[in-house]
């Protein structure tokens, strides 16, 4: 069916780098596909090791696909607040999306991709 709100696990078994930007790139297709809007990233903050170094390769991931328009923009879940501008235009988008337990928790094992309208 029809989803607005899609929420996906990247840390899930431990992948490697290459394996979880992978994963990343057929979940954007897929979200697209099913015409989500927002998309939840789980990556793990993992301070040291794996989960830390997939947190920050899937962002600069993104940081090149918000670049390439593939992605409209993608909030981290430490701005992940009603403070945070980006936070605010996707909130009205899904009423899940205002009930999600990151919002104002500064999270930085999540982050959220927001697909062009």
């Amino acid at each position: 069916g029809y989803m607005i709100y899609r929420e996906i696990n990247i840390e899930d078994g431990m992948p490697e780098v290459k394996q979880a930007i992978a994963h990343l790139y057929s979940e954007i297709e897929r979200s697209k596909s099913y015409g989500a809007k927002v998309m939840k990233l789980i990556h793990g903050y993992g301070s040291s090791g794996k989960g830390g170094k997939i947190r920050v390769a899937i962002r600069k991931e993104l940081e090149k696909c918000q670049k390439e328009g593939q992605i409209a923009f993608f909030i981290t879940g430490e701005n992940f607040s009603i403070f945070d501008e980006n936070t605010r235009k996707i909130l009205y988008v899904d009423k899940s999306i205002r009930e999600d337990k990151d919002l104002n928790r500064h999270n930085n094992g999540v982050t959220f991709v927001v697909f062009q309208p």
